[in-house]
Parts: structure tokens; sequence; C-alpha cells
């Protein structure tokens, strides 16, 4: 049985809640009872086996799909996963998945009147090098309504998910881009304590802007302690 140490399960002051009444299907969302263990077989603390050949340089560039190159600003979108104590964490998976440059999803629930582009799907995957660092190649992704209360826009925004040793091992947590102005307004942002909002603003990187190409941002994952970056409850899967 893979198991959080107690003292790493309920880091007050950096997760959001489970129920936030200012984001609306929160109240839809979180459990109502108590939960129940469900037993984890072989499946759930041996995966995910991620040999080599598995995850591809290409699976990390999503500017790429269908024949063609998506529409929209390139940029590279990189940093390192690491622990408490700053020591990188090697092989782990990050996917990322997010909206065109038009702020749509290819998704059949997404039926805003945003164009849908034949080249980009909107998702990625890389594994952490022995360093820690990951680096995705992309467009960045534009605002869209939601319809969570009178004229609500998500701030532009990157879903991550990391996987550990195991399938049981998983957080998800999302990336802004600095100066958004749709912050104030976006009840997921700030469901965030306020004093750990900054850890999900992804930082400007000119260093790894290249150079006719595309434009750069340092996005640093850390798991567990007073820097975390801050995820969504286990049991909360949007």
């Amino acid at each position: 049985m893979l198991r959080l140490p107690p003292e790493y399960r309920d880091q007050s002051g950096v997760h959001a809640p489970l129920d936030f009444p200012d984001y609306r299907t929160t109240a839809l969302r979180h459990p109502a009872q108590l939960l129940t263990l469900l037993p984890q077989r072989l499946t759930e603390i041996t995966g995910p086996v991620l040999g080599e050949g598995r995850v591809t340089a290409a699976d990390a560039d999503l500017t790429l799909a269908n024949n063609g190159e998506a529409q929209g600003q390139r940029i590279v979108v990189h940093g390192r996963v690491l622990d408490s104590d700053g020591k990188a964490i090697p092989n782990t998976l990050v996917e990322v998945w997010q909206a065109n440059a038009g702020g749509r999803y290819r998704h059949t629930r997404d039926r805003w009147p945003a164009p849908l582009d034949p080249h980009f799907n909107g998702t990625g995957r890389v594994l952490t090098d022995t360093e820690g660092r990951y680096r995705f190649t992309t467009v960045k992704p534009g605002a869209y309504p939601w319809g969570n209360h009178h004229n609500a826009w998500r701030p532009a925004h990157i879903h991550f998910s990391l996987f550990g040793q195991a399938f049981t091992q998983r957080l998800v947590t999302q990336m802004y881009f600095p100066d958004d102005p749709m912050f104030f307004q976006d009840p997921i942002f700030n469901a965030a304590p306020e004093d750990s909002r900054a850890r999900m603003i992804s930082t400007f990187d000119y260093e790894a802007t290249q150079d006719n190409w595309a434009l750069g941002f340092r996005f640093d994952i850390v798991l567990r302690g007073r820097n975390a970056t801050p995820f969504e409850e286990d049991d909360h899967d949007d």
C-alpha cells in the first residue's frame, strides 16, 4: 500500500479547499460522505511503466499535429520538478493539456464559437531528466468563457499532471501566465490561499526565448513543503 505520510496530506494554507462557493460546481463535485479506501492491486502500485521509446520527443511538441502546424504564439514552457529540499525528481511523467490560441479545447463539450485548430490537439507529455527538468513547445492558450458567473472568463492557463512511481501517485495543477488581466475574477485561481497563488504563475524567461521562433516561460513545480506548488485535492478530478 502506497500512502502519503500524514504530515504531507493536509498542508494548510497551500492547496485550494474541496468546496469553494465562488467556484460553483465544487458544491456538486466534492465528497458529501466519508471516502472509502479501495484496495490497490498490482496494476495500481507498479504502473506506469514508461520504458525507453514509450514517451518520445514528439510528444513534447504540441505545435505539430495532424500533418500541419498549429496557429498562435509559439512558446517554450520549461522548468524543474523538485522535492521539499530542492532536490530534483527524475523520470517523472509530466502531462499537459490546454486550450488552443483561440481559447477552445478539442472536446465535444466545448461548443463556444471560437475556431478549432485542425493542427492542435492540446495534449503533450514528457519525462523529467536526471536533473528533474522538463520542456514543452506549444502555443499560448487563449482565455475562454465558462459560465461560472456573469461575464466569466478563465485566465490563460495550462493544466499539468505529474505521476510518481505508480498510478496512485498523481498530482494535478494549473500554470498561469504573468500579469493576466483576468486573475481578479477567476475563482479557481483565487481558491488557492493568497500567499501561494504566485507559485502557480510562470515567469517570462528571456534566456529560454528562441530567436525568431518562440517566447520562453519557466514553471518550476515543488511537490511538498513551504514552497509547494498548489495542487488539486486527490478526489477533485477537474
